[in-house]
């Protein structure tokens, strides 16, 4: 959900923990957006999903003073390879979470976002030599054994978890080597992919299969509001990380992930068997111990 940036390295700022936490509330309220559209193909939704985040990105970039940036990343061979991979990473993402809402697997989301950092910290470990200390393993062994629990629980691997934090760690470790801001490497990966997009909705409306401008206005508004919900949070973070510790991020990244579990149990009413509870546990020690790391290293 959230891209890592550099923190400071004194203190927290009040702007920097009400943007951030701005943007973890609105992706807490997320799923309920995404049930307004579960009607409407993953796929489709997607592709506004890119679409309407256009004009949204450069906006805020032209009212910034921005845009020198991400033109000289549009003329930039070897920085458009490296955005078109997180692009794609970033779609697919999307895809399964979107996929995942709609067809009543908000638990499964929920624990892949859980999972993510402790997923960064192995990708930490195993890409760049990072050393791992006692608390970092635990965590890592717990969320491990969590999802064998959840596996033998279910009879299936949690595939729709495993993708999202798996997505999004390797999106993380990507874009943290793109040589662009977190605001002009968002513009860039959806002007990117906007070409598939608008392809794929004209390809629809051709077909009879769009939903957009198909006389319904609630699917209308809904499709535009894409863009809104999901650049705006992305550029609160990108803001409130700048004046954020570490530790800080470490904690308020749980809200997003608990207020999905608790929407998907006590709103959307997904199964909450006694063998997910346990496989829940598991990952909420292994977070305890990584917040413990986290905590003891500042």
């Amino acid at each position: 959900m959230s891209e890592t940036l550099s923190p400071p390295l004194h203190g927290d700022t009040r702007a920097g923990f009400l943007y951030a936490l701005s943007a973890y509330l609105l992706w807490g309220f997320l799923p309920l957006y995404m049930k307004l559209v579960a009607h409407i193909p993953s796929s489709e939704v997607v592709a506004h999903r890119v679409i309407w985040s256009v004009p949204v990105a450069v906006a805020l970039l032209a009212l910034r003073g921005r845009t020198a940036d991400l033109r000289a990343a549009l003329r930039s061979p070897k920085m458009l390879g490296m955005a078109a991979m997180t692009a794609a990473l970033i779609s697919v993402n999307w895809g399964i979470y979107v996929w995942a809402i709609a067809a009543g697997h908000a638990l499964d989301a929920a624990l892949g976002y859980y999972i993510n950092p402790l997923f960064s910290i192995l990708l930490g470990a195993l890409l760049l030599g990072e050393r791992l200390r006692g608390l970092q393993w635990v965590a890592i062994a717990g969320a491990a054994i969590a999802v064998i629990i959840l596996t033998v629980e279910s009879g299936k691997v949690p595939v729709v978890a495993i993708g999202l934090f798996v997505t999004w760690g390797f999106y993380a470790y990507l874009k943290r080597r793109l040589p662009l801001g977190p605001n002009q490497g968002f513009a860039l990966e959806v002007l990117i992919l906007l070409p598939f997009a608008l392809a794929y909705v004209i390809w629809l409306a051709a077909q009879g299969e769009s939903h957009f401008l198909q006389g319904n206005l609630s699917d209308d508004l809904l499709l535009l509001g894409l863009g809104v919900v999901t650049a705006v949070p992305l550029i609160l973070y990108a803001n409130g990380a700048k004046g954020l510790t570490l530790s800080t991020i470490a904690i308020l990244q749980y809200i997003a992930p608990t207020m999905i579990f608790l929407t998907a149990v006590f709103l959307f009413g997904e199964p909450f068997s006694a063998g997910k509870l346990l496989g829940f546990a598991f990952i909420w020690a292994s977070l305890a111990a990584y917040l413990t790391a986290v905590l003891r290293r500042r």
